[in-house]
């Protein structure tokens, strides 16, 4: 190793820390101090490397704590970084502060992404809610880090324009996807002329036992051929500006519904959390448990029951805070979000199939192939009783990536399911990508109507989504007494999206307005 390098790993958690949390900060001589002050106190220790100082600023600092923040350092052979960090955010006992990390990975590069540091206040004091996700986005554990040589294809993908893209913010890690899977021996003119590859270096962690390295960043990846994608600039901004609001980390996916096209991907949930993270879509999934009932005859008139609690083989099922609209129809049911409703008209054998059909023809059971890593969402196999109960309300067994409920949304805007993809045709093909033919989906007329009375009249008529709107909202549960995570799905005009935050409680609350900042910043 170079003396450099060796330097570099004894004072690489020196830091350039610049940005604004100094002057908003007055501290009274008769209060703890603010999170301001403990956020301000926290980047000092962290340019100094002071790793003690920063775990006495966090409230129950894991025992690896300093170790974490070291693995990184080694892993990558980290020479300096420069921490930009934003201003503090307050919302009651939490806050958090957006700041940029630049990392200088061993001479090869640059490596800049964007993070957070929550806070909370507990017993009168303001702490550090650190988890490892404050080193990268995403993060579930204590992580290895690797820097590796790879050879890849000198190409530089560019918005649907043929604008820059960047690299650095939420992008980043499917731009690096792009350029690992994206194969030039066929050429762009379709000729055999064959690419040279070249050599870049490529960032890597893996954060589960046994799991695989994730590729993050690739370093010194040359410029080669410029392939444009599919992500629309506008919408890109929009959907990024849309999350920063959010008081978790989430993903807001959006797409054409008349092409597949991917217009817009941010994504906090740490890599290519919105492609290839599973997460319960909670009542989201009633679009598709609307669609089987529809498929076999129902009309969205038709009355229906909802009750506050009923049992469905079995299983008791409840409504949101005990919420009863007796008699009513499946119009209404599904903007109120009924789950006695959904759950009670799923339960039985030939239902059973009815509702496993319908999830097929929305993409569950199907692998996508947008050209990017992107995860597999099956639909289980519930039998006829309680566990059917569980997914007709998108619980249970049933898990999807945002990119899917994104699709979703879009099947019913278009009324046909459309492969999602982040490429045209022949270079989607390059990229290890394809498409299927448009599938119809059942019921999409009524769907339509149904999800704009999610709007107009049903549990988002609050959330200040601009007319036109037409979405489902969603509060999944999830195991070990976490806070559910939120979810709004929908579409406006030519758009489809797809709104998550992960632990953010409730999806009227939470999702829905994230998703009226996306579009009203259209």
């Amino acid at each position: 190793m170079r003396a450099r390098g060796v330097a570099g790993l004894a004072g690489a958690l020196a830091v350039v820390l610049t940005g604004g949390l100094g002057a908003a900060h007055v501290l009274r001589a008769d209060r703890e101090p603010g999170p301001e002050r403990v956020a301000r106190d926290y980047f000092a220790a962290w340019r100094r490397g002071a790793l003690d100082e920063m775990a006495g600023l966090v409230a129950r600092p894991p025992a690896d704590f300093a170790d974490q923040h070291r693995a990184m350092v080694r892993g990558l052979t980290v020479y300096s970084v420069a921490l930009e960090p934003g201003p503090v955010t307050r919302q009651g006992d939490t806050a958090r502060v957006e700041f940029t990390a630049d990392r200088d990975v061993a001479g090869h590069g640059s490596w800049r992404f964007r993070s957070t540091l929550r806070l909370d206040r507990r017993s009168g004091r303001w702490r550090v809610a650190w988890t490892p996700d404050a080193l990268y986005p995403g993060l579930r554990g204590p992580a290895e880090w690797r820097l590796r040589q790879i050879r890849v294809q000198p190409v530089t993908f560019t918005a649907r324009d043929g604008g820059a893209l960047s690299g650095d913010g939420p992008l980043g890690p499917y731009l690096t996807d792009l350029t690992d899977r994206y194969d030039a021996a066929d050429g762009e003119d379709g000729d055999d002329e064959e690419s040279e590859p070249a050599t870049a270096w490529a960032v890597e962690v893996r954060d589960r036992a046994g799991g695989e390295f994730r590729r993050l960043k690739l370093l010194g990846a040359p410029r080669g051929e410029k392939v444009r994608t599919t992500i629309d600039p506008d919408v890109q901004a929009a959907a990024e500006k849309a999350l920063r609001g959010a008081p978790g980390d989430g993903a807001v996916v959006a797409l054409r519904p008349s092409t597949g096209e991917v217009l817009g991907i941010a994504d906090t949930l740490g890599g290519q959390g919105a492609f290839v993270n599973l997460y319960p879509p909670g009542s989201t999934f009633k679009v598709v448990s609307a669609a089987a009932l529809l498929g076999r005859g129902m009309g969205g008139g038709g009355a229906v029951d909802c009750p506050a609690r009923a049992v469905a083989a079995q299983r008791t099922i409840t409504n949101h805070e005990g919420a009863s609209l007796g008699r009513t129809t499946l119009r209404r049911a599904f903007a109120e979000s009924c789950n006695t409703t959904f759950a009670t008209l799923t339960v039985g054998r030939s239902r059973a199939a009815g509702l496993a059909s319908a999830a097929g023809a929305f993409g569950f059971g199907e692998r996508l192939w947008p050209g990017a890593a992107s995860a597999y969402s099956d639909f289980p196999k519930t039998g006829e009783g309680a566990e059917l109960a569980e997914s007709a309300i998108g619980q249970g067994r049933v898990q999807a990536t945002p990119l899917l409920m994104a699709t979703v949304a879009a099947a019913v805007a278009d009324g046909s399911r459309r492969s999602p993809r982040l490429l045209e045709a022949r270079s989607l093909r390059r990229a290890g990508g394809r498409t299927a033919p448009p599938r119809p989906v059942p019921g999409a007329a009524a769907l339509r109507d149904m999800m704009r009375a999610v709007v107009t009249e049903g549990t988002a008529a609050r959330a200040g989504l601009p007319a036109g709107t037409a979405g489902k909202t969603g509060t999944a549960e999830i195991g070990g007494g976490g806070d559910p995570h939120a979810w709004f799905i929908g579409f406006r005009g030519d758009v489809a999206f797809a709104v998550f935050v992960a632990g953010g409680g409730s999806g009227p609350r939470v999702a829905a307005p994230v998703a009226a900042r996306f579009l009203r910043g259209l």
